[in-house]
C-alpha cells in the first residue's frame, strides 16, 4: 500500500540558509533508491484555519520503503541539515484501499459505537 510523507515545513526568515540549501541539494539522491518521489512542494492556499509555512509531499511504494529511507545512513547523514535549520512536522500516512468510501468508514464507526453517535 502506498505511503505518503507529509512535511509541514517552516524556514526561519522564509529563505533557506547555506545548510538548508545543502540539504535540498542532497536529499533527492537519498529518496530515489527507496522508490520515493516528490508529488508536491510549496506554499499552500489555506482555505480554512492556519498553515504557516509550506508543504512537502512525497510518495513511497509502501511503509517499509518510507521507513527504510528515513532510517538510511544516506538520509541520516544529512538529516540535521534540515532539523537544525527549519521547523518540520513530518508524518507518514498510508494510502487507502481502492474500495474505501467515507460513508463506509462512517458505517464502521457506527457499528463500533453501537449504531449512533451522541
Amino acid at each position: 500500500m502506498t505511503t505518503y510523507l507529509i512535511n509541514h515545513l517552516r524556514i526561519p526568515g522564509g529563505v533557506p540558509n547555506e545548510a538548508g540549501l545543502q540539504y535540498l541539494e542532497r536529499v533527492e539522491a537519498t529518496v530515489a533508491a527507496y522508490g520515493g518521489r516528490w508529488l508536491a512542494q510549496g506554499d499552500p492556499d489555506v482555505v480554512e484555519g492556519a498553515w504557516p509555512g509550506s508543504v512537502v509531499l512525497l510518495e513511497f511504494p509502501d511503509r517499509a520503503s518510507a521507513q527504510a529511507w528515513y532510517e538510511s545512513p544516506e538520509y541520516r547523514e544529512i538529516l540535521t541539515l534540515r532539523t537544525d535549520n527549519a521547523i518540520s512536522d513530518l508524518v507518514f500516512i498510508d494510502g487507502l484501499p481502492e474500495d474505501f468510501t467515507v460513508a463506509g468508514f462512517a458505517g464502521q464507526v457506527r457499528a463500533m459505537v453501537g449504531g449512533s453517535c451522541s
